[in-house]
């Protein structure tokens, strides 16, 4: 089975990078969105719009890419036997970090839907920052690979 996967290496690594683009860009654009949410009454019909869009990002985009994101690496720590490596172990902890991150605003976006937030919009400019970060760390630690 490994050796079959090898032969598509870089389909799956090419597929790997494409759901971390998509993951990346809906976790960078959703504390955005809840920005723009607080600054409108619950109810109205800007609310409603933002539940719409906030919504349709977190199952449409967010939590797909995710999902193709774990499976995909996975799959390539698994046959590239890089598993044992510092970089990818530090890289996996980070990873562990976005997709706790990512809980996190899914649990922002039920409390939007339901009309229960009590966060302010300066909270989620100052979170907006976190995926990023996070995301600056990993990439420098799988290109450049410091601690191999």
């Amino acid at each position: 089975m490994k050796e079959f996967l090898l032969d598509y290496y870089l389909w799956l690594k090419a597929f790997h990078v494409i759901a971390v683009i998509a993951w990346m860009a809906g976790m960078l654009y959703l504390p955005r969105l809840f920005v723009y949410h607080c600054q409108v009454a619950p109810g109205s019909d800007g609310s409603e719009r933002f539940k719409v869009m906030e919504r349709k990002l977190l199952k449409g985009i967010i939590n797909p890419s995710m999902g193709a994101v774990w499976l995909l690496g996975l799959t390539l720590a698994w046959i590239t036997d890089v598993h044992t490596q510092t970089w990818f172990i530090l890289k996996f902890v980070l990873v562990i970090l976005l997709s706790g991150f990512h809980g996190f605003l899914s649990r922002c976006q039920k409390d939007f839907t339901a009309d229960r937030n009590h966060r302010s919009e300066r909270f989620y400019r100052a979170i907006n920052e976190i995926p990023a970060l996070i995301m600056i760390a990993i990439v420098i630690l799988v290109v450049v690979r410091p601690f191999n």
